[in-house]
């Protein structure tokens, strides 16, 4: 018996009469799975059945509204739906050639004819890609729900331009200067609920949600970072919830196009090389990264699932391997660095390789 996974779909595949058949169970149960290909088997075998008749896919554009739609409302953010997955669906709807194909007619190629198209309009290359990561996310999601039996390699276009501007200290002193409030203290939008002035050196403030499930952290206040919050808290009246920006709005807050508009002002009144909000907090991790913050403590600053991503922050010194060599050698032995001199080193002694 064959049987194999895709995701978490178990799928069968065997010869009868010199024709391979591959199906899916639509079955997490692998034990399931094994008797529905049994089955299959001993009615082709018996003649009570012919080669099955392939089932028709579906177009894109049905799949879409149908089944993908559906799925990714219920089990992403609403952030992830309406920043991410609603751009990219109707850009894929209104191009036509593609959305009126079925799912197994959907190649590489026809790949690349929407890419061409969207780049056509005067598109950025990283908003075209966007658009591709979720059309190749939809046919994995095909693939895995059976709808077709392999999903088509789709290629991200080049030369995207990636969100890693590094501001300078001088860029910075200039656009805060010119930055209206609240663009000029604001690194969040926050609740006094977050805010804990008694914990740590300066206080504490919670991140409530993010991209990942490692975004959910607390993070010690700097001093700065203190006075700007105190002194807001004080002047609202030491509320004890509340948005930290509240303003007259719908959501009682400081929406993020206000935010947007203050910034390209800022942009335009300071003169500094334009850059995305983002920014920012590149510049943050890369500034803690040269301060000499080990990785897997920037990971946890940042909200980082994996360490992988921390890591690409931190680009150790010279200097800094040597000390930390330094370090362990005179934590091994005991001694201070006079007596290492009379000593043989772990790392370095012959009589330590290849016992």
């Amino acid at each position: 018996m064959s049987i194999y996974k895709r995701g978490r779909i178990y799928w069968y595949k065997f010869t009868f009469n010199g024709e391979a058949i591959r199906e899916s169970t639509r079955q997490t149960n692998q034990h399931v799975a094994r008797q529905m290909e049994s089955a299959h088997r001993t009615s082709s075998a018996k003649g009570e059945v012919g080669l099955r008749d392939k089932k028709t896919a579906p177009t894109l554009a049905d799949f879409i509204s149908q089944r993908f739609e559906p799925w990714a409302e219920a089990s992403t953010s609403a952030k992830t739906w309406l920043d991410y997955y609603r751009p990219g669906l109707r850009a894929i709807q209104r191009y036509k050639p593609l959305a009126n194909l079925r799912l197994n007619e959907i190649t590489s190629e026809k790949a690349a004819d929407f890419a061409a198209w969207r780049q056509a309009a005067g598109l950025q290359v990283s908003s075209v890609n966007s658009s591709l990561q979720v059309l190749r996310r939809i046919m994995r999601l095909a693939s895995q729900w059976g709808e077709i039996e392999v999903s088509p390699l789709i290629k991200m276009l080049p030369g995207e331009r990636h969100r890693e501007h590094v501001v300078k200290f001088d860029e910075e002193a200039r656009y805060l200067a010119a930055a209206r409030e609240p663009l000029a203290s604001v690194a969040a939008i926050l609740r006094w609920e977050s805010v804990t002035w008694a914990n740590g050196r300066n206080g504490t403030i919670l991140v409530t949600h993010g991209k990942t499930a490692a975004a959910r952290r607390v993070l010690p206040l700097t001093l700065r970072a203190r006075t700007i919050l105190h002194t807001r808290w004080e002047a609202a009246g030491s509320p004890a919830e509340g948005w930290v920006w509240s303003a007259p709005t719908r959501s009682e807050r400081f929406e993020k196009s206000t935010l947007k508009k203050q910034h390209r002002k800022a942009l335009v009144f300071s003169g500094v090389r334009p850059f995305v909000l983002y920014s920012l907090r590149h510049t943050f991790l890369t500034r803690l990264g040269e301060s000499g913050c080990d990785a897997w403590t920037l990971a946890r600053i940042a909200g980082h699932s994996s360490v992988a991503m921390s890591a690409r922050y931190v680009h150790p010194s010279e200097d800094a391997v040597l000390a930390a060599l330094d370090r362990l050698s005179g934590h091994n032995i005991g001694h201070n660095g006079n007596d290492m001199a009379n000593k043989p080193s772990m790392i370095t002694s012959p009589s330590c390789s290849n016992d």
